[in-house]
């Protein structure tokens, strides 16, 4: 059952990704970010469903199950896409726009597939245990692109201080969700392990918010202050 934490950090999340559509939208960025605001509108709604499901069927039930694990599987999809969207924007000027998304596409679908044959042997919940396996198959290729795109950001020296936070900021998500996740594993018995992912989950719109709200889209960071930062 859901405690008295597990409302208040989701009431936190759903108001936090709405704060971020507001900073998007403020920022006047939809059509310039436009995946990336996709991806948090959609965890925006997704979040208020779940809620409302929670509330009509219970914790339990099939519905809220089917529904969280299939939420989660779009949100992620999602998430890549807005990813993609930032490799569009630090590969623009090379003018390979349709073939990264051709690649994508291509990622997306071999992803898929090998999601699929992973856990085609299975008769139960075959549907649910693939949209588990695309998820977490989807978030170890991200982390992956991330620190890929980060190194691209590094060698063009890429100067746009928006930019550079967005990529930064999704490069903290997916690393921190990895070292959950390996730290889950090493500790199941540790318990506080469900709100230690909500809180991570917290982290992008957070940072993304941030992000539009203080960092004009002219702003300009040399990328080797960047580095040293870091060092």
């Amino acid at each position: 059952m859901l405690g008295p934490v597990d409302y208040v950090l989701w009431l936190v999340g759903v108001l936090l990704d709405a704060a971020a559509v507001v900073c998007v939208v403020r920022s006047r960025s939809v059509r310039k970010y436009f995946t990336l605001s996709l991806y948090l509108l959609t965890a925006f709604l997704l979040s208020v469903s779940r809620y409302l499901i929670l509330t009509g069927y219970g914790y339990t039930s099939p519905h809220y199950f089917y529904f969280y694990y299939m939420s989660d599987a779009i949100l992620t999809i999602f998430l890549y896409f807005a990813l993609m969207g930032l490799y569009f924007h630090v590969f623009q000027e090379m003018g390979v726009h349709h073939y990264l998304r051709v690649a994508a596409l291509m990622l997306l679908a071999g992803t898929a597939w090998v999601s699929y044959q992973v856990v085609a042997s299975s008769s139960h919940r075959l549907l649910t245990r693939f949209v588990v396996e695309l998820s977490q198959n989807l978030y170890f290729i991200g982390l992956v692109l991330t620190y890929l795109l980060w190194g691209a950001v590094m060698k063009l020296r890429e100067t746009r201080t928006r930019l550079i936070q967005l990529v930064l900021a999704l490069g903290v998500y997916f690393s921190a969700f990895a070292a959950s996740y390996a730290l889950r594993n090493l500790y199941p018995e540790f318990l506080l392990w469900r709100y230690v992912s909500h809180l991570m989950a917290l982290l992008l719109p957070v940072s993304w918010a941030y992000t539009f709200l203080k960092i004009p889209e002219e702003a300009r960071l040399a990328t080797a202050r960047v580095a040293a930062t870091n060092r």
